[in-house]
């Protein structure tokens, strides 16, 4: 098997791209901070802080900080504006740049930076939405949908300007590709199906008891959605454990084992952390973390499969008798 080297149409210059990258990790800090931010948001029910007005609150850019709710949820807007303006520098210098190596092209910057303006306006309006049409399940779970997207073509852009062990050939196997992809769709329907399970009426307390239900509390759409969301959880903590097994005994580039470890470790606390949630009758402070572990387990798995899958199609004979072994 191959594999694969990084390649761009040129090669990109490193000190060209370390002020993209500071950009990059910028951005990648205010999308995460803004997906459990929004978690919290929910949790706290502050979701309708600002009345049913957008983009304003209360019919004003700086409402009078009187209530929780309202700072809670004003806090996420001014946030989101944040996480807006660094996406849009981001476009911008991609831009102001694209003549540059490693800015456009196949394997570039210029194109993820687009759609992640791209995104983040989507995310904007659906953000619109989901205030005007009173919080609605499905509208919240396309939100958060959005919202992990972006997360991920962000972190393309950071690995393709050099942070986490982008700038050095870091292409795997193609079994450990395959099966980083895997991982990859799984967490997403896990995701989703997450997002379902915390905002449809009754699914979160529809299986009562950790890791089976000992208790049926109502039915139907919401305790279908809670039992194949855990089956799901479950099957990926062990496809992530054979990924990283199989990663060390291929003798795959550190950063590559390394990053489905820590992947498997995030998988791994996400499930305790699920359990005390469940058998600790869903205390806020676990919902929170149950929602920031979740979104930095997406990350890890992002980053892995962008970092096995990049490259050019080259043959290795060191990666073949890897495979070989």
């Amino acid at each position: 098997m191959a594999r694969y080297p990084l390649t761009h149409d040129t090669a990109p210059d490193e000190r060209a791209l370390k002020g993209y990258r500071r950009l990059s990790y910028v951005a990648l800090v205010l999308v995460v901070a803004q997906i459990v931010f929004g978690a919290i948001v929910r949790i706290t029910g502050s979701g309708m802080g600002c009345g049913d007005h957008w983009p304003r609150c209360l019919g004003s850019w700086f409402p009078p900080l009187d209530r929780v709710d309202l700072v809670v949820e004003i806090t996420h807007r001014y946030m989101a504006m944040g996480l807006s303006i660094a996406i849009a520098a981001l476009l911008i210098v991609a831009l102001a740049r694209r003549s540059r190596p490693g800015m456009s092209g196949r394997g570039g910057l210029l194109r993820p930076a687009g759609l992640a303006t791209f995104l983040v306006i989507c995310a904007a309006l659906l953000g619109a939405v989901t205030v005007k049409l009173g919080l609605n399940p499905l509208v919240i779970a396309a939100h958060l949908t959005i919202a992990m997207s972006l997360l991920a073509v962000i972190a393309v852009i950071a690995i393709r300007s050099g942070a986490f062990g982008g700038s050095r050939a870091t292409g795997a196997s193609a079994r450990t590709v395959k099966s980083a992809r895997v991982a990859l769709v799984m967490a997403f329907a896990v995701l989703i199906l997450g997002a379902l399970t915390a905002n449809l009426p009754g699914a979160a307390a529809s299986c009562g008891g950790f890791p089976w239900c000992r208790s049926i509390n109502g039915g139907g759409a919401g305790l279908a959605v809670q039992i194949v969301h855990r089956v799901l959880a479950f099957l990926l903590i062990g496809h992530l454990w054979a990924v990283a097994r199989g990663a060390a005994r291929r003798n795959e580039p550190g950063t590559i084992v390394r990053t489905a470890r820590i992947a498997l470790a995030l998988g791994v606390t996400q499930v305790l952390v699920a359990g005390a949630m469940v058998e600790m009758s869903f205390p806020p402070v676990f919902r929170s973390l149950h929602q920031a572990i979740g979104t930095l387990l997406w990350l890890a798995i992002v980053v892995l499969t962008v970092l096995a899958s990049r490259g050019a199609h080259a043959s290795s004979p060191a990666m073949n008798q890897r495979m070989a072994a």
